[in-house]
């Protein structure tokens, strides 16, 4: 059942990732993508500004509690003055109020500005969703974009605001810090400073290794959430045909996996901040050897001695921050990768400008070819049909024949690949997209239903200004209001997710309901009655007449005893047309149909 392979995860780093120029290249590409992304935080400059002012302050509080420790030792223990012992407290007390003030300041502004990049890339991401063609659709799967949505959108905030402000912040407190203590001691503050190049190595190294871990999580988050959905959306199956076992042990691969790149990320981060750190206690403990030493005369007080190695051990933090920063920017990097690969995606291609307000339904294939994939077999080969308007014709045949390709072309969910397909003389690709939509109404055997209300499920989308008595005339129509009115809060019933509390037969006059609605010249049922019992079939049937009223009517069913009474059968086999005529006639002929007819009858009986 669950068709994605953990090998996503397991083959993410190609081997070029530890090639040089690749590696370059790769970084190159994420300058662009981190430019890309922090352009998403440029409209809001006036809040980033009261961000970095704050951040400047809190930066500029460290420093200064530096210097008040040398003024509290020298001058209150060491000297005992009496007005620095009474300033000393209210000084302190006045620092951090300042520090709170400022962090509050630019922890706000920038959680702010965040959540605000998210929203601003979620609906971008959602309104890209709602445009892109069906044959994306069809070779992704849903639970890993709806990790994009979710998952990667958040890891793409942390680079835009939280990772920005240790780097401001902590950048700012570093270089403050260090400007005091070279103020103090040029010689002792130089000799820490020799450690700079070696951390500059170790931040470079762990941000190449967070970009390739980070991508790896983000393709096993997107597996796990596809897992997940297939179980939620098929657990009947699941538990029908004992795939409880099989499941689980399915999703423990790919939840063992997306375990195992955490702990990579983990490790990489552990190990960085020691690496740093030891290399800052070399530099301190030469400072402390050389601050002692009697040659040393530029440390003359214990104050300056103190306020020396206080600064110097407030700076680890800030390093120790700025150390793992790089994490959060590179995963950062990798989640909007996957993010802009989406919203750079085409969308479905707009090739008309023709509008048309009401069709009158006349339709022609002409040699229509189509593949779902241009290195393919050819799905439909050569397909010549004209449809006069308010016609039914079905289309039946063997499953994989072309059946429901052909319908899906005429609303172009497809493209196809040579041919034309006219609606009223004019090609399709003329007319603007939603135009041409606007024209069909489409009720198939897997109905949608949202998790709303039975009155808004029918006046869905561009009907939703319909008025209640126009939904309830449609629902009448479709045989829908007999169990609507039996229902404790009628038309406002919830239906569930895809109308999971209701029956088939009930979504399914549902769904008669809002092509009735919608009130289209072109209709495209696609095996509309298959599922259902013979009652609710009776009453779907029923619906289903009144629908094709007086319109152009595209039928596909197996069950060929619904499709007797059609205008016109057309008969498909291997993509081709292979016999067209009514019920009778094709009986009379012997041919595909017949022999499909004697075997449901014989079925039947």
């Amino acid at each position: 059942m669950t068709g994605t392979s953990t090998q996503t995860t397991a083959n993410s780093e190609t081997p070029a990732a530890t090639n040089d120029a690749a590696t370059l290249v790769v970084s190159n590409k994420g300058v662009d993508t981190y430019g890309r992304l922090l352009r998403y935080a440029f409209p809001y400059w006036t809040a980033f500004l009261i961000a970095v002012v704050g951040m400047a302050i809190y930066a500029a509080t460290e420093p200064a509690f530096a210097a008040l420790i040398k003024y509290m030792t020298d001058d209150s223990f060491v000297a005992q003055d009496p007005e620095a012992i009474r300033q000393t407290p209210l000084l302190l007390l006045g620092l951090f109020l300042v520090r709170g003030l400022a962090g509050f300041m630019s922890t706000y502004c920038m959680k702010w500005i965040g959540r605000k990049v998210i929203k601003q890339m979620r609906s971008q991401l959602f309104s890209r969703l709602l445009t892109l063609p069906t044959s994306f659709y069809d070779s992704s799967t849903s639970g890993k974009l709806i990790s994009k949505l979710t998952y990667n959108v958040e890891q793409v905030a942390q680079a835009t605001t939280d990772s920005i402000t240790v780097l401001i912040r902590d950048t700012l407190t570093a270089l403050g810090l260090l400007a005091y203590m070279f103020y103090l001691s040029g010689m002792l503050a130089l000799t820490f400073a020799i450690c700079g190049p070696f951390i500059a190595i170790i931040i470079v190294i762990i941000s190449r290794r967070f970009r390739r871990i980070s991508t790896r999580i983000q393709n096993s988050m997107g597996d796990v959430t596809h897992i997940t959905q297939e179980v939620i959306d098929g657990h009947h199956i699941v538990k029908t045909f004992g795939g409880q076992e099989y499941e689980t042990r399915h999703f423990e691969e790919v939840n063992e996996s997306n375990r195992k790149q955490q702990m990579k990320l983990v490790v990489t981060s552990a190990a960085s901040v020691p690496l740093v750190q030891f290399v800052v206690a070399t530099a301190l403990a030469g400072i402390v050897y050389m601050a002692t030493s009697d040659y040393m005369g530029e440390i003359t007080t214990p104050g300056t001695f103190m306020s020396f190695v206080t600064a110097l051990l407030m700076l680890l933090p800030p390093l120790k921050r700025l150390t793992m920063v790089t994490g959060g920017i590179q995963q950062g990097i990798a989640a909007a990768d996957s993010i802009f690969a989406v919203l750079d995606a085409d969308p479905e291609p707009e090739t008309g400008n023709k509008t048309l307000a009401r069709a009158k339904g006349n339709l022609e294939f002409r040699d229509v070819s189509f593949a779902y994939h241009k290195d393919k077999t050819l799905v439909l080969s050569n397909i010549s049909l004209k449809i006069e308007a308010g016609q039914t014709v079905a289309l039946v045949g063997r499953s994989g024949s072309g059946k429901s390709t052909l319908v899906n072309l005429l609303p172009r969910f497809y493209e196809i690949e040579t041919g034309n397909i006219l609606l009223d003389g004019v090609d399709i690709r003329e007319y603007k997209r939603e135009a041409l939509r606007n024209q069909i109404a489409l009720v198939n055997q897997r109905v949608t239903l949202f998790n709303d209300t039975i009155e808004r499920n029918i006046a869905y989308g561009a009907m939703e200004k319909a008025t209640k008595e126009e939904i309830i005339r449609a629902a009448e129509a479709a045989h829908a209001m007999e169990f609507i009115e039996k229902l404790p809060d009628g038309l406002q019933t919830i239906t569930g997710e895809n109308g999971v509390l209701l029956s088939g037969g009930q979504r399914q006059r549902i769904a008669i309901a809002r092509a009735l609605l919608k009130n289209s010249p072109v209709l495209i049922l696609d095996e509309a009655t298959s599922a259902l019992d013979t009652e609710s079939e009776f009453h779907v049937q029923a619906g289903l007449d009144r629908l094709m009223r007086d319109r152009t009517t595209l039928v596909i069913a197996h069950r060929l005893s619904t499709v007797e009474k059609a205008d016109r059968i057309i008969v498909l086999d291997g993509g081709e047309i292979v016999e067209t005529g009514t019920h009778q006639e094709l009986i009379d002929n012997k041919g595909h149909y017949a022999a499909l007819y004697r075997m449901e009858f014989d079925t039947d009986t």
